[in-house]
């Protein structure tokens, strides 16, 4: 994968490239089930990086007309948060390689940080009104929030 172009989604098949306008990231996306969850952020449930079955999230910045700058992957069901974590983790593992950084987490996971060029890849659990797994892909060369 090409990740310093952009992010492919095999299911649908699509290939998201980095910096797209809020408007022709829509286009790509006509014939599936995109969904606007808020100004500058939509959802689809997909499959990626050779059979990672879960959400993405696209955010846009500026939230209005802006351009695509971060992916966030997620599941609805956490009941299992050990069998979540290592399959986001064996899946960008398999991607990626191993990551550049590696420290103690919270609750047992480690937090995981995949630096290529520009793009920062960023896997560890946040403490918000109880656990919440974050896997995020960050285009750092346009992202004005700093995070980790």
């Amino acid at each position: 994968m090409e990740i310093e172009k952009g992010f492919k989604i095999d299911s649908p098949d699509v290939f998201v490239p980095w910096n797209i306008s809020e408007k022709e990231f829509v286009k790509l996306f006509e014939t599936n089930k995109l969904k606007n969850v808020a100004n500058g952020y939509y959802t689809i449930s997909c499959e990626s990086l050779d059979g990672l079955k879960c959400f993405i999230g696209f955010h846009f910045d500026p939230r209005r007309n802006g351009i695509l700058n971060e992916l966030e992957f997620f599941r609805l069901d956490y009941t299992n948060q050990k069998a979540s974590f290592e399959d986001f983790q064996f899946h960008f593992e398999k991607a990626f390689g191993n990551p550049n950084l590696k420290s103690k987490g919270k609750e047992g996971f480690d937090n995981y940080q995949w630096s290529i060029n520009e793009i920062r890849i960023m896997h560890y659990i946040f403490d918000r009104f109880g656990n919440e797994e974050h896997m995020r892909i960050r285009n750092e060369s346009t992202s004005i929030i700093k995070e980790l």
